[in-house]
């Protein structure tokens, strides 16, 4: 299945805690079907001190957790509303759609 959302890509929750925010994927993992975006689910996290690594920061630290991709959509180029995302194929190469408007996104 190809990647419908990628890095970098602005998406807004449809469900969960965080439902109706926006922001920007920091990361996918496409093999749990997962999403980071930035500054949405946070979760918190114990961190112990290292020794080997002094620059570590330690304690309790608050990082992004994964939200799954049916749970995410793809704002539209256009108007910065919710799209689902289409493939195009155009001189042999694969392109993202938004079928909201049509607009490429690639």
């Amino acid at each position: 299945m190809p990647a419908r959302i990628r890095r970098d890509d602005e998406v807004v929750v449809i469900g969960g805690k965080d439902r109706g925010k926006q922001g920007r994927v920091l990361r996918v993992d496409a093999a749990n079907e997962r999403v980071y975006v930035e500054g949405l689910n946070i979760v918190k996290r114990h961190q112990r001190p290292t020794p080997g690594r002094p620059d570590e920061v330690a304690g309790v630290i608050e990082r992004e957790g994964p939200i799954h991709l049916s749970n995410v959509m793809l704002l539209d180029p256009k108007d910065g509303k919710p799209t689902r995302v289409g493939i195009e194929v155009r001189d042999g190469k694969r392109y993202r759609v938004a079928r909201r408007s049509g607009t490429s996104i690639d």
